[in-house]
């Protein structure tokens, strides 16, 4: 059994909140990603099976190749159904904030979450989180926003009714999140937390097989196109750099989630241990900063210097207003200088 990392106190103020109140709002990040989306579902799963009202609430679409996951058609996207998702924020008892640390990274819905009525409780692992909720489980050490889900669970004593569904969710959410346990902080214990959801008879092959053997053939093209003709490679400073226009996108018949993953790819190449990928934004001016790195180059500091943003050592991201050429030269001169002795 994996050790408790919370505080006694606040397990216990959490199972009150659980117990006390009925209607559970779920939210997370705009652009949902494996982990965003797992911990959301794995969680609303869990509070269903306690007899609780649980609706999960997005900013904006998921991936395609996300979308098997058990409960995800009923999720309520705000982009499309604003009035119903303003309803739900109004009458929650409680709503959870899964897998972001500011109410900026969910867009439109930030104001109504931060004036709503319900207690609001932070489940997340991404550094230096805004003081937005009255109970915060915060852990920047563990692989995942799902990780933090499982232990809350198991700390509370709820193992045993985590359904099926819910543990292929947070499954899903830890292998994304840690590029299959290639990296990020993949302890002693989180092996151990996979071999309990493996007791839940979850099939892990069918959900790696479920997300990373179902792209389209526009994102495979796409890929191909980008490390031929876009992949730059800056040996002096071992790193690489890949952009991608809307023109291209639409050349590609884009979908979202289809450049997921591409930053990872120049990291398989010798010598590189610092890789960003560039991409306009396919409705807003603005240019997608993903950035990844290997051993100790801080991919967090990077992003935090010259593309608002932050996140982890290993994995960051952030944006840049301007055109795509300005964002490469800021990156070149950004290199050059972070580089420097």
């Amino acid at each position: 059994m994996i050790k408790s990392i919370f505080s006694e106190a606040d397990i216990e103020r959490l199972r009150r909140i659980v117990e006390e109140n009925s209607l559970f709002v779920l939210t997370c990040h705009a652009g949902p990603d494996g982990d965003a989306l797992g911990s959301t579902l794995g969680l609303a799963h869990y509070l269903t099976a306690l007899g609780k009202e649980a609706v999960v609430i997005v900013p904006d679409a998921y991936p395609d190749f996300l979308a098997w996951m058990p409960g995800s058609q009923e999720v309520v996207r705000f982009d499309k159904h604003r009035e119903k998702a303003e309803l739900m924020l109004a009458m929650a008892d409680v709503i959870l904030a899964m897998d972001y640390n500011a109410l900026s990274r969910v867009d439109d819905m930030g104001p109504l979450i931060g004036n709503a009525k319900a207690v609001k409780v932070l489940v997340d692992h991404h550094l230096q989180p805004d003081a937005f909720c009255d109970l915060s489980f915060s852990f920047p050490q563990l692989s995942s926003t799902c990780e933090v889900v499982f232990r809350l669970v198991v700390a509370m004593g709820g193992f045993e009714v985590l359904t099926k569904a819910a543990c292929e969710c947070l499954y899903a959410g830890m292998m994304t999140d840690t590029g299959c346990f290639s990296y990020g902080p993949c302890t002693q214990e989180l092996y151990i937390i996979i071999s309990m959801l493996m007791q839940k008879e979850i099939n892990k092959d069918r959900i790696y097989n479920k997300v990373f053997n179902n792209y389209s053939e526009g994102r495979l093209r796409m890929m191909g196109y980008v490390l031929y003709k876009k992949m730059r490679v800056f040996p002096e400073y071992r790193a690489s750099l890949i952009t991608l226009s809307r023109e291209e996108m639409r050349r590609f018949d884009f979908n979202k989630g289809d450049t997921e993953g591409l930053v990872n790819i120049p990291l398989q190449m010798k010598g590189v241990y610092f890789s960003a990928f560039l991409r306009e934004d396919t409705e807003k001016d603005l240019i997608r900063v993903s950035l990844r790195s290997q051993g100790t180059f801080p991919c967090n500091k990077f992003a935090a210097r010259y593309f608002n943003g932050g996140g982890h050592l290993n994995a960051s991201g952030g944006q840049y207003l301007g055109t795509l050429q300005e964002a490469i030269r800021v990156f070149e001169e950004a290199l050059a200088e972070f580089n420097k002795p």
